[in-house]
C-alpha cells in the first residue's frame, strides 16, 4: 500500500469513529431538550402544570397561581416562581428552573411550607410523555 492509500483509508477511519461517537453520543443523551425554551414559555406553563400536578395529588387552588421571574435568570438558566392559596387557606409557592447547558428542568411544589413535588423533572401532563415525576 502506496503513502497516498494509506492516509486516505486513515482518514476515512478517522472520521467514521467520529461519526460513530457522535451518534453514541445523541444515543446516550436522548437528544434531550428542555421542554420550556424560553423564560416566557416557562413562565406561562408553570401556573398550569404546577395545577395539575396538585389536582392529581388531591389539592385544590382557591384561584390560578400567580408567576413571576426570578432575581437572576438568564436565557441561559430560567428561574420561574408561582403563589397561591389552597382552597382550604394553605400557602403554595412554586419553583420551577432549567439550564440550557445542562438541558435539565427542576420543579418543587410547597404547601404550607411542606413539599408536595421535590425537584421533580416535569410536573402535570408534562411527565405523561415518560418523563420521571420525581415526587417528594
Amino acid at each position: 500500500m502506496n503513502r497516498k492509500k494509506a492516509l486516505i483509508l486513515g482518514s476515512a477511519a478517522f472520521v467514521a469513529l467520529v461519526l460513530a461517537g457522535g451518534a453514541a453520543f445523541l444515543v446516550l443523551a436522548g437528544g434531550k431538550e428542555l421542554k420550556y425554551q424560553s423564560q416566557a414559555a416557562l413562565r406561562k406553563a408553570l401556573p398550569v402544570t404546577a395545577a395539575a400536578e396538585l389536582h392529581q395529588r388531591g389539592v385544590a387552588l382557591a384561584a390560578p397561581l400567580k408567576c413571576a421571574d426570578l432575581p437572576g435568570w438568564t436565557k441561559e438558566k430560567l428561574r420561574v416562581s408561582c403563589t397561591g392559596t389552597t382552597s382550604d387557606k394553605k400557602p403554595v409557592q412554586v419553583i420551577g428552573s432549567g439550564e440550557k447547558e445542562t438541558h435539565e428542568a427542576s420543579y418543587t411544589i410547597l404547601v404550607d411550607g411542606r413539599p408536595v413535588v421535590q425537584n421533580a423533572s416535569c410536573l402535570g401532563a408534562d411527565c405523561r410523555s415518560g418523563e420521571a415525576n420525581g415526587g417528594g
